[in-house]
């Protein structure tokens, strides 16, 4: 960890820090980020570990006061053990009122957690209250160290085992963003709050390759949709949760200079189903960029909801609701692009026009309905499918009801003539349809709190 990650992370000369009483773990102070004012709070982990006393409790809740009052995002630097033990009651105290001020900041100015070292008890649960949630290589987040677990459990584990980058990154979602060292991961700390705290407004969009290229030929193969959205935006995103739920995409970004959301479903990871943990992954992405009126890019190849035991022992049920309900909820702009299918309850989910879409485009390749044309005529008719004498006639009597099925409601023309979908974009048009309809469509704050997963 930096001598003070906090020099390093803001910008040179710009940082101002608050009084603090004497051999206090906890500082906090003003800054600049890349010319954006922030507030920081920073744990200091040599000084008796970073332990959060009365008064370390009371720098981190007048730092978050201070950005409130000033409209300002708060990045909060954490490497700490948890309520002091030498104080016992009035640290316990102390660190409920921590969670209270960030509570009580939720939604109304960005709040970003960047843990450096280990963070235990107190100081897990304080950066999984705030927005985004950032570890560095060095990192670790627990409720209790491996000493408490092997006394209480008789496991025996290392602190990267039990709540390393690793664990936190690709399996309990707790961590966001991982960065590949110290500095990387304050460097995107620094891109997030310009992002959630500075969004500035469209503008023209400068040309990018058609976004087209990234889908095979075969409307059957999978790809990789991250590509796919870079291509609409000005640049590459800021990927959160990479490794967690990949089936499922979200990142911020910026198309034409306005800082959006963007949610997608991604083929190459379980073909791009949505499940459980895509479920709670996606409605607090939602729910984030809702918050601070951050626009929704939703882009939609999904066949349907992941079938099976362990999906519904793993509430895919209670936690897929969570989608349904942040995207009916939401109030700020809300795009869907599909671009080849959007099958069943998981046409829906993203972003349907059902739930309040304010546009959803489609490329000409887009599908939609309950399921396939083709699948959903084996069903509906497999008895006269069966009745047939060669095969040549079965082929040609599937052919013509898939033709009737497409035409009935299983295909996109049902959706356009029903005004589920607003219009049919060549995928090479559609970065400046999106850029034309946020200029249409402003978004500002909603100020809902952004309530953990």
């Amino acid at each position: 960890m930096p001598e003070d990650p906090l020099t390093t992370l803001a910008d040179p000369g710009t940082v101002r820090r608050l009084p603090a009483p004497p051999n206090c773990a906890v500082t906090s102070a003003t800054a600049r980020l890349r010319g954006l004012p922030v507030v920081c709070y920073v744990m200091d982990g040599t000084r008796r570990g970073g332990a959060l006393t009365t008064a370390g409790c009371e720098q981190i809740v007048t730092a978050i006061d201070l950005a409130v009052r000033a409209g300002r995002p708060v990045i909060g630097l954490w490497h700490s053990g948890g309520a002091a033990l030498q104080e016992g009651g009035p640290a316990l105290d102390g660190v409920g009122r921590v969670f209270r001020a960030i509570v009580g900041a939720s939604g109304v100015v960005p709040q970003i957690s960047v843990v450096l070292g280990p963070a235990a008890g107190g100081a897990a649960y304080g950066p999984a209250l705030t927005d985004v949630v950032l570890m560095s290589e060095d990192a670790k987040i627990f409720v209790t160290g491996p000493g408490v677990v092997a006394q209480v459990t008789g496991q025996q584990l290392t602190g990267e085992a039990l709540g390393g980058p690793g664990v936190h990154g690709r399996v309990s979602g707790v961590a966001h963003v991982v960065g590949r060292d110290t500095k990387d991961t304050l460097s995107r700390a620094g891109d997030l709050a310009g992002l959630l705290g500075a969004p500035g407004q469209p503008g023209d969009p400068a040309p990018r390759p058609d976004p087209a290229r990234w889908l095979p030929s075969s409307p059957r193969r999978a790809y990789d949709v991250r590509p796919l959205a870079a291509d609409l935006l000005d640049d590459d995103p800021l990927v959160l949760h990479e490794g967690w739920a990949p089936n499922v995409l979200t990142a911020l970004g910026r198309l034409a200079g306005r800082a959006v959301g963007v949610l997608a479903s991604n083929p190459i990871r379980r073909g791009g189903c949505l499940d459980a943990a895509a479920g709670d992954k996606a409605a607090r992405f939602v729910r984030l960029c809702d918050s601070f009126g951050l626009p929704l890019i939703v882009l939609v190849d999904v066949p349907g909801y992941l079938p099976g035991l362990d999906e519904e022992r793993n509430g895919v049920v209670r936690r897929g609701a969570k989608l349904l309900h942040a995207f009916a909820a939401a109030r700020t702009p809300r795009i869907t692009v599909v671009t080849r299918k959007a099958y069943g309850g998981a046409y829906i989910a993203m972003n349907s026009k059902a739930l309040g879409a304010t546009a959803v485009l489609a490329w000409p390749t887009a599908e939609i309905g309950i399921m396939n044309a083709g699948s959903a005529v084996d069903i509906l008719h497999r008895r006269e499918l069966a009745a047939c004498a060669t095969d040549e006639e079965k082929t040609q009597l599937r052919d013509q009801l898939t033709a009737a099925y497409q035409a009935s409601g299983g295909s996109l023309s049902w959706a356009l003539r029903s005004g589920a979908v607003d219009a049919v974009v060549e995928p090479a048009e559609t970065r400046a349809e999106l850029a034309r309809l946020l200029r249409q469509h402003p978004a500002a704050p909603t100020r809902l709190a952004n309530i953990p997963l």
